[in-house]
């Protein structure tokens, strides 16, 4: 069974959650127990009213939330495990939106792109420049813009923060109310860029208010939750 850089199988689950408690005092999250299981290609649709909520979650997904109990693993690897180099390249195989974009306005909006990359891979600039730029073009972008964010329309803040997400053909997606309120033209190519993601063993865990957000795509969804205080919990029928 051949392995990659990380050690990790092609087999692996790409995450799990295995009854995995939070140390409350240090995370801000209730201490409940977490269970989930996704495989290569499989999406996770959860809803999840507070916003803060959603994030803290996502930050468990990604290693950064303490445990006092059971474990997290991304592509087989368990992030308690990780010394700080590995656990850093490992995030560099997750593309991420966030609530509130993340953005840091001292630089330009090609360079808080292009950052997650440059700092946990080693692919050469030039290649992700030329990736993002495509990408920018895909998304409605005119290229790679350079304006510090705050001066981007929110529209393009979206459209960018499209971009950061899918740089890199990550394995893991994890998406905090990615699309709302964004026009057709968009929704249709994130939709056609996360359909290839996930035909290429990229999973993905969609986290939105209430199921008016995917606008039908629940259909090809592998799982549908909520989010509360007390843990994840199936949707009926899901």
């Amino acid at each position: 069974m051949a392995e990659d850089d990380l050690g990790r199988s092609a087999l692996d689950p790409v995450l799990e959650l295995l009854d995995a408690r939070p140390r409350f005092d240090a995370s801000g999250l209730f201490s409940t127990r977490y269970n989930l299981h996704l495989n290569p290609g499989e999406c996770a649709l959860i809803e999840c009213r507070d916003p803060r909520q959603a994030s803290l979650f996502a930050d468990l997904c990604t290693g950064l939330i303490p445990l006092s109990e059971g474990s997290v693993r991304c592509m087989g690897l368990d992030w308690d495990a990780l010394e700080d180099r590995r656990a850093w390249a490992l995030r560099g195989r997750i593309g991420r939106m966030v609530t509130d974009g993340g953005w840091i306005d001292l630089y330009g909006t090609h360079l808080n792109i292009l950052w997650p990359q440059m700092h946990h891979t080693r692919t050469p600039l030039g290649t992700l420049v030329e990736k993002a730029t495509l990408l920018g073009i895909r998304f409605g972008l005119p290229g790679l813009p350079v304006l510090p964010p705050g001066r981007l329309s929110a529209l393009d803040r979206r459209r960018a923060d499209c971009v950061r997400a899918f740089l890199g053909e990550p394995s893991l997606l994890l998406l905090e109310n990615p699309v709302e309120m964004v026009p057709s033209d968009l929704y249709a190519a994130f939709l056609s860029a996360l359909t290839e993601a996930r035909d290429r063993g990229c999973a993905v865990i969609w986290l939105a208010p209430d199921d008016s957000a995917w606008r039908g795509y629940g259909q090809g969804a592998s799982l549908h939750l909520r989010l509360y205080d007390d843990g994840l919990f199936s949707m009926r029928g899901s």
